[in-house]
């Protein structure tokens, strides 16, 4: 997969096969998506192409809003790379772009700068100044400019829609199960070890305490989880099994939030590493205890719970 930061970058292909969107966690619905992207590109002799943008719009648009993402910038590189997709353009987004009406997209954008021979797009997408443009709109324009376009209907899990924005809302109350379920891998979150108060260490349950760069990561709901965490940087690194506590720890009287991984039988120094951490399974809420020895105790039982778990992986 060839990675474009600019649409400006980008050499207009032939026959290229399309898609446009935010695709924030990347998730069941559009890895439907990419797969008939995928498929459409293979049967016309074709590439597939998904032109997507950085910051997200919502970010730029309505900066009062504090939305999270599902996905680094790098995290959703690192996802589309498996899907097979040719070609990703991650041009940015502006105010000034937001006013692109819907006909200049389509003709200067998709069809002149990428070569567009075919739109394959997800239900119910909108794309232009205001969102404006529409699957009726491609239609109208399609044979104006030489372009066919296909719309995948709605995905269901469960008769769930999926989306986005219902992932979100899963890993902000901590039922991780159901935000790994749509997006069909273990929701990650990315940082770099520093310098904590080693509180850890006095109770027997030493710590790597992360922190996320990036600030518009989503971090799930306070508490306990099972997890498992591998080495960006070291990719000859075997994944380890770990928990971690995201929380204030009331215990200590903590004020601020942090984000601590005990990885189990490991005892290598991790300071200034980056570290990815996969969740799995929420163990319980953050709770206070009645000093060190009550934590610690619970701690015992967490990491058993974690254990089992994580067993079959």
């Amino acid at each position: 997969m060839k990675v474009y930061y600019s649409i400006d970058d980008f050499q207009k292909l032939e026959k290229a096969v399309v898609t446009t969107g935010t695709f924030d966690g990347v998730h069941h619905g559009h890895r439907k998506i990419l797969a008939q992207l995928n498929n459409v590109a293979h049967t016309i002799g074709g590439e597939s192409v998904l032109l997507t943008f950085f910051p997200h719009p919502r970010l730029v648009l309505q900066p009062d809003l504090d939305l999270k993402l599902i996905n680094s910038q790098t995290e959703k590189i690192e996802l589309l790379k498996s899907t097979g997709l040719d070609h990703l353009i991650i041009h940015p987004f502006t105010t000034e772009f937001s006013r692109t009406s819907s006909l200049d997209f389509v003709r200067n954008i998709l069809v002149n700068q990428i070569g567009a021979k075919k739109l394959v797009i997800g239900y119910d997408h909108h794309f232009g100044r205001n969102r404006e443009g529409s699957f009726e709109h491609l239609k109208e324009y399609g044979p104006l400019y030489g372009f066919d376009v296909e719309e995948i209907p709605a995905q269901d899990i469960q008769d769930t829609t999926v989306s986005s924005t219902k992932i979100r809302k899963a890993i902000e109350e901590g039922t991780i199960e159901i935000a790994n379920e749509y997006l069909e891998y273990a929701f990650p979150l990315t940082g770099k070890v520093v310098e904590g108060e080693h509180i850890g260490h006095t109770i027997g349950f030493p710590t790597a305490n992360i922190r996320v760069k990036d600030s518009y990561k989503i971090v799930p709901a306070n508490g306990v989880y099972a997890i498992t965490v591998s080495f960006p940087n070291q990719s000859e690194k075997a994944p380890q099994k770990a928990m971690c506590n995201i929380g204030i720890r009331p215990t200590f009287g903590g004020k601020f939030q942090t984000i601590e991984a005990h990885l189990f039988d490991f005892n290598e120094d991790l300071y200034g590493q980056e570290l990815s951490l996969h969740f799995h399974k929420c163990l319980r809420n953050e709770m206070k205890f009645n000093g060190p020895e009550a934590l610690k105790a619970q701690l015992q039982k967490d990491e058993e719970a974690a254990r089992a778990v994580l067993a079959h992986l």
